[in-house]
């Protein structure tokens, strides 16, 4: 248009007169608003674009939050945890027990006696090991047994094992990828009072005395810190000394009840035996034993 249009806005309307006096008055009608000026198209086009854009953006912003949210560490570049070296185990259970059998921390077996086969109390080996052939899980002779300790210290032990006579050795081993050879044996004795009198002997807890095998010095390891995790359990933890021998050795002695159980992680090298997958089969052994 050449020249500007002007809108004209209507004058109030005039109230009505009321029929009768005694009525009270009908409410006038409100004067009309002027009605704004609506803006060009070019600005409602404008903002409409900026407000989707907005809306796209902000739903992008949204979903890439969810996907990481929802999404595995190891699944989202950069977040990927590396592991802690922990050994890949089989999932875990307990073996059935004789008919009427309770297990060993209950109310009902004051004796703390573990009724299930040994055998099957043993920890299994974990993923990528190759089994030994000789600790296969089956029984051992006590005098493998003795052979996971110096010479100069089997006399003792072995007379020691004449005073409180385990009833069985059950034992399994297996080597890890990196040369670990982890051995573990469980010691049941014919009752929890014979058990508790061999640790008392071995002097777990205090100054242990009898060396590993291949081992220069050993120390308790002040790392452990899960000496009760499983009810009914006690574990004793030690670590050679540096500077070690031509092997690396970690060792425990957990008390349960009538069982005594021994493991030893043993690197071969310069290296130490890892400590977080030693700690790991010590907890993992132990629950089987609780």
């Amino acid at each position: 248009m050449s020249e500007q249009q002007t809108v004209a806005v209507p004058a109030p309307a005039e109230p009505a007169v009321p029929a009768e006096p005694a009525e009270a008055p009908a409410p006038t009608a409100a004067p009309a608003v002027p009605e704004a000026p609506r803006p060009p198209r070019r600005a409602l086009r404008a903002v409409a674009r900026w407000t989707v854009a907005l809306l796209v953006f902000g739903g992008l912003g949204t979903g890439t939050a969810l996907a990481i949210t929802s999404a595995e560490r190891t699944d989202v570049p950069g977040l990927a945890t590396e592991s802690d070296g922990r050994w890949a185990y089989p999932k875990l259970s307990l073996p059935a027990l004789p008919a009427g059998a309770p297990r060993p921390f209950t109310d009902a077996n004051a004796a703390e006696i573990h009724h299930a086969d040994l055998r099957k109390l043993l920890l299994p080996a974990p993923a990528g090991s190759t089994p030994d052939k000789v600790l296969d899980g089956g029984w051992v002779k006590q005098e493998r047994f003795l052979a996971e300790y110096a010479a100069e210290d089997r006399d003792e032990l072995a007379q020691l094992l004449v005073d409180a006579p385990p009833r069985h050795i059950a034992a399994r081993g297996w080597t890890m990828p990196d040369g670990t050879r982890a051995r573990i044996y469980l010691l049941r004795f014919n009752s929890t009072a014979f058990a508790t009198h061999t640790r008392d002997e071995l002097n777990l807890g205090t100054t242990m005395q009898l060396t590993p095998a291949g081992a220069e010095e050993t120390a308790f390891d002040t790392t452990w810190t899960f000496s009760r995790a499983v009810k009914g359990v006690a574990s004793y933890v030690l670590t050679e000394k540096a500077p070690h021998g031509p092997a690396h050795t970690r060792l425990a002695y957990s008390g349960a009840g009538d069982t005594l159980a021994l493991i030893v992680h043993e690197r071969p090298g310069k290296k130490e035996a890892a400590r977080i997958p030693f700690q790991q089969t010590v907890i993992l052994q132990n629950q089987l034993l609780g």
